[in-house]
C-alpha cells in the first residue's frame, strides 16, 4: 500500500473512533433505522441536509433529536403550515423604546440540527429562506446578515404529494439535498423491541459523546479521504449515464426528462469520502459509491411522463445505470 494512503488509514482509524460509540448511543434510545442514522452522519460529516420521506411514526424526530442530545448540538424542530411566515423561521427586528434603537430576535434556524417538519406545506417565501440558510450557512433579518452557527444541518420530512394539502417542492431547493431517504417501517423484531423498550417509558436523552468541534474536526479528515482516479471517473460515468444514457448503451433516454445536477457529481463523492470514514477507511471503494448512490440520485434524475406511464420511478432508472455502467 502506498504509505501516503496508508498514513490517511491510520488517521481515519484515530479520527473515526467516536463513530461507534454514536451510534451505540442512539441506539439506547432509537431502535433499528441504522439505514437513517448513518445517513444522518454522512450529512453532518460532509455538511450536507437531509429530505427524509416516510409515514408519521417512525422515529424520524427522535433520531434527530438524539444525535443533537449525543453530540452536544442545539435542537429545533419547525412545523411548516401554510400560514408560516420567513419571520417565524429566521426571526425578526424588535424596536427598543428605551433607547430607540432595533435589536435582533433570532428565530429557531438559529441552531446546529433543525428539523422542518412536512417542508412541502410552507408556502414559496419560506421556502425562499430557508434556502439561503441551507446554501449561505446565514440569514439576511432586515438589512444586518448574521452568520449560523457551524454545524448546521437542515433534516426536512415531507409528505407524499398526494396527500391532501402538500405541493412539490422546486426542484431548484430539490437539488440543495445531499440525499433523500425513504425511511421504512421497522422488522417484526424491532417492532417487538420498540413495544418492550417505549410502551409507558419516556425515551432517555443521550449522554454526550462527540462535541461539535470534533465534528468539524473530522470533516477535515473526510475530506483527506484517498479517492482513486477510477473512482472519480466512475462516479462521473454514473451521473453522465443520467443525462445520456444512450452514450453508454442503456435504452433508456425516454424515460428521462432531466438528468442529475455537477451537485450530484460533488456529492457522491463526498458522500462515499463520509461512508468510508463511518467503516474506518481511508480510502473509497466501488462499494461505498453504490451503497449511497441511490441516496444522493433518486431525487434528482427527473422522470418522463412515459415512464410514469410505465410505472417506472427514478429509482428504477439509477438501479438500471448502476447495474450497466462497468465498475472498476
Amino acid at each position: 500500500m502506498d504509505p501516503e494512503i496508508a498514513a490517511i488509514n491510520e488517521q481515519v482509524k484515530e479520527e473515526s473512533r467516536f463513530v461507534d460509540q454514536l451510534v451505540m448511543e442512539i441506539g439506547k434510545v432509537i431502535v433499528g433505522q441504522r439505514y437513517m442514522i448513518e445517513r444522518l452522519m454522512i450529512a453532518l460529516l460532509t455538511n450536507g441536509h437531509i429530505l427524509i420521506e416516510g409515514v408519521p411514526g417512525l422515529a424520524k424526530t427522535l433520531a434527530v433529536k438524539t444525535l443533537a442530545g449525543a453530540i452536544d448540538a442545539r435542537f429545533q424542530r419547525i412545523q411548516f403550515t401554510p400560514d408560516l411566515l420567513p419571520a417565524d423561521l429566521i426571526g425578526t427586528m424588535i424596536y427598543n423604546q428605551k433607547d430607540g434603537t432595533f435589536y435582533p430576535r433570532k428565530g429557531p434556524l438559529f441552531a446546529n440540527l433543525i428539523l422542518a417538519d412536512e417542508i412541502n406545506r410552507a408556502p414559496a417565501k419560506v421556502q425562499s429562506a430557508l434556502l439561503e440558510a441551507m446554501q449561505e450557512h446565514q440569514v439576511t433579518i432586515s438589512d444586518t446578515t448574521f452568520l449560523l452557527d457551524e454545524p448546521f444541518i437542515v433534516l426536512a420530512t415531507q409528505n407524499p404529494i398526494e396527500q391532501e394539502g402538500t405541493y412539490p417542492l422546486p426542484e431548484a431547493q430539490i437539488d440543495r439535498f445531499m440525499l433523500k431517504l425513504n425511511v421504512t417501517y421497522p422488522n417484526k423484531k424491532e417492532e417487538r423491541e420498540i413495544l418492550e423498550r417505549m410502551a409507558g417509558a419516556q425515551p432517555k436523552d443521550p449522554d454526550v459523546v462527540v462535541h461539535p468541534k470534533e465534528i468539524l474536526a473530522a470533516r477535515e479528515v473526510v475530506n483527506k479521504i484517498y479517492m482513486d482516479e477510477k473512482i472519480k471517473n466512475y462516479i462521473i460515468d454514473i451521473v453522465f449515464a443520467t443525462r445520456n444514457p444512450e452514450a453508454y448503451n442503456i435504452k433508456i433516454g425516454k424515460y428521462i426528462a432531466y438528468g442529475a445536477s455537477p451537485r450530484a457529481t460533488i456529492y457522491l463523492a463526498q458522500a462515499a469520502r463520509a461512508y468510508a470514514f463511518l467503516r474506518h477507511r481511508g480510502h473509497v471503494t466501488p462499494d461505498d459509491v453504490k451503497v449511497i448512490g441511490m441516496d444522493v440520485l433518486r431525487h434528482r434524475v427527473i422522470i418522463t411522463y412515459e415512464a410514469e406511464a410505465e410505472e417506472m420511478t427514478s429509482e428504477d432508472i439509477v438501479r438500471k445505470i448502476f447495474d450497466e455502467i462497468e465498475v472498476p
